[in-house]
């Protein structure tokens, strides 16, 4: 089942993993986040999100915001030292560790993200393709989510509905972009070592096809 849902919001950060201190996001939105997002609408572990094409249906606007962060994390050694009863830091002091860090995000986004489902070997016997295709339907109709739904950022929440149909019109009908290697998704095939993949992504008219796309590791 194809499924097309309209996505918009004011704001929008999908970082760069090359960035490493302040934040800059990539010009559209990446295809992990468009799956976050859908999974935020509607997940179940019998199914799966592949993302298709992402139509971007406004011009690509940068701008610049300065936001409070905080510096450290606690460490996983800490973690452990507590659950073998010992005494460490269990807690981050936000008046201590907050600093101020420039960032780079999308201003006024909006897209349409067309994808299909997969069912997966986690399937219940009562599971098919006609029962999540019907549910899917219907949190898009009535605005149902499990969470809100974020462009790359929680503070960046992002409104959803189903696409009513009709032709898409991007914001770049006669042009095409090279976008230069993106975050693709995390490959988690081995839980000990989750490494990221990336692609070279070209918006052709406005529209990222992510259909058979190369994808490096």
């Amino acid at each position: 089942m194809s499924v097309k849902v309209e996505v918009r919001g004011d704001y929008a950060c999908f970082t760069r993993p090359e960035m490493k201190v302040e934040r800059v996001s990539y010009d559209v939105m990446t295809p992990s986040a468009s799956r976050g997002l859908l999974e935020a609408i509607y997940w179940h572990p019998g199914m799966k999100w592949v993302i298709d094409r992402i139509y971007v249906l406004n011009p690509i606007e940068f701008t610049n915001v300065r936001r409070n962060e905080v510096k450290s994390k606690i460490p996983c050694g800490s973690i452990k030292t507590l659950m073998n009863g010992g005494k460490a830091k269990d807690y981050i002091c936000t008046s201590e560790d907050i600093q101020q860090r420039a960032a780079l995000i999308l201003r006024d986004v909006h897209y349409v993200i067309e994808a299909h489902f997969e069912l997966t070997d986690k399937t219940a016997p009562n599971d098919n393709e006609g029962k999540f295709c019907d549910i899917i339907r219907r949190r898009l109709e009535k605005g149902q989510c499990y969470h809100q739904p974020y462009f790359g950022c929680r503070e960046f929440p992002a409104s959803f509905k189903k696409w009513e149909g009709g032709e898409i019109t991007t914001a770049y009908p006669d042009e095409d972009k090279d976008l230069g290697f993106m975050l693709f998704d995390m490959d988690y095939s081995d839980k000990s070592d989750i490494s990221p993949m990336f692609f070279k992504a070209t918006l052709t008219k406005g529209v990222l096809d992510l259909r058979d796309c190369e994808v490096f590791r």
